[in-house]
């Protein structure tokens, strides 16, 4: 019975890490045995005499890390790591769905990035194409469809853009499907 236990995967964590050190946080994470989760996105940066494609965090200042919580020193250890994310002193797991929506949406090949943290909005589940199962919330943004999947714990979210006809709403006595982004919110925004 022990050895069953002992091959149960452990939970999700987010881990608070300095600016700019999550790669390397993450490699050290992975070179320690331990299984992380860096999501990435391209964004063109300008340098001073030209334009560059950059992979850069979707969550900065986070990495995610699978373990058991009794396991938490060796990554504390990792020059870079602030914390792990949890409520004062305790980590607080992260729900295995959110963390699986965001690995479907990096694996999907679409265009993602980082999104502002909504409470509000039409939840919906994708039902066609590769994102297939993943539950988010309904935005539009240049009259073009997008779902925002989130991390509650972190307050973070991605934007993934989607064909409308793929979704279906989860509630339909919620708020009306899809809403209007700020011009604002579209300033910031990477994907072509």
């Amino acid at each position: 019975m022990e050895e069953i236990i002992e091959h149960i995967p452990g939970k999700w964590f987010a881990v608070r890490v300095k600016p700019q050190a999550e790669q390397i946080v993450a490699k050290i994470a992975r070179h320690k045995g331990f299984e992380e989760f860096l999501p990435l996105y391209k964004a063109r940066r300008r340098w001073s005499d030209r334009f560059k494609w950059v992979d850069l965090p979707l969550f900065p200042g986070y990495i995610f890390c699978r373990l058991k919580e009794e396991s938490r020193l060796p990554i504390l250890t990792i020059p870079g790591v602030l914390h792990f994310v949890g409520i004062g002193k305790i980590p607080v797991p992260i729900e295995d769905a959110e963390v699986a929506a965001i690995q479907t949406a990096i694996q999907s090949g679409l265009c993602a990035e980082p999104w502002p943290f909504m409470d509000i909005g039409q939840r919906v589940v994708i039902e066609e194409g590769p994102l297939t199962g993943v539950e988010g919330l309904l935005i539009e943004v240049r009259n073009k469809q997008r779902i925002v999947v989130s991390v509650s714990l972190l307050k973070r979210s991605l934007a993934v853009e989607i064909e409308r006809h793929w979704a279906r709403p989860l509630d339909r006595s919620g708020p009306k499907l899809g809403f209007r982004v700020t011009p604002e919110l579209v300033a910031s925004s990477h994907c072509i």
